[in-house]
């Protein structure tokens, strides 16, 4: 269905938006490959699977990787679920198949069973503090979050860890409802050099895709956070 035939005054409006008036808002700017790493991530936190089917290609045209665009989506799973993230892996899949991008893609896991804890507890201390490096002895699912979340997936390559820190804020700024997380990580983005003007910048970009309450909850979680 050609939305700009059964829709057009809305296309009109909304692309007008979206693709001139966010883009080019002065001060509020990001670089392409930043604006489309964000923009994927904020699609996965809202579910919007049929506009992350668009904006993909977008993506790679802008300069991510599709180890990148990758990246975003395995990471996604410690923030959304697999149940919420298989339609977008699934979809990728078929995008980089139509595009001739051969898979699986090159490796970038850099931790190994035995280490993982170790290594997701280091990644914690650089992005929250030193207290992380024993936040894991905190029961089991604090041991989850330091060897899964963290051991397997932030010490990846293919993104740094200030990228990893910002499509995180992005997953939960997206989502909703996780507004005490969306603080903490808006921190932890901070201590890794993603300051607050970055990171309303973030938001700015991805409000067409999110709306204007989701957006709003997070400058005041950003805002809390460059207070702390």
């Amino acid at each position: 269905m050609n939305l700009h035939e059964t829709d057009p005054e809305f296309m009109e409006r909304f692309e007008h938006f979206a693709y001139d008036e966010v883009v080019n808002e002065k001060g509020q700017q990001l670089d392409d490959t930043t604006r489309h790493m964000a923009i994927l991530a904020t699609l996965l936190g809202c579910q919007g699977i049929d506009a992350f089917k668009e904006e993909l290609p977008a993506a790679l045209d802008a300069g991510v990787t599709p180890v990148m665009a990758k990246e975003i989506i395995y990471q996604a799973v410690d923030y959304l679920g697999i149940g919420r993230v298989y339609p977008f892996l699934k979809a990728a899949n078929e995008i980089f198949k139509h595009q001739g991008i051969a898979l699986p893609l090159p490796g970038q896991a850099t931790t190994t069973m035995e280490n993982r804890l170790e290594k997701g507890a280091a990644a914690q201390a650089e992005i929250f503090g030193d207290q992380m490096l024993e936040a894991w002895k905190n029961g089991h699912i604090n041991r989850w979050l330091a060897a899964n979340c963290f051991g397997d997936y932030y010490t990846r390559t293919g993104l740094t860890l200030a990228q990893r820190e910002m499509i995180t804020f992005c997953y939960l700024a997206a989502q909703g409802g996780c507004e005490p997380q969306l603080t903490a990580h808006a921190k932890g983005n901070m201590n890794l050099g993603n300051d607050r003007d970055f990171l309303i910048r973030v938001v700015s970009q991805c409000l067409p895709y999110i709306g204007y309450p989701r957006s709003l909850n997070a400058v005041t979680c950003i805002n809390k956070a460059a207070e702390q």
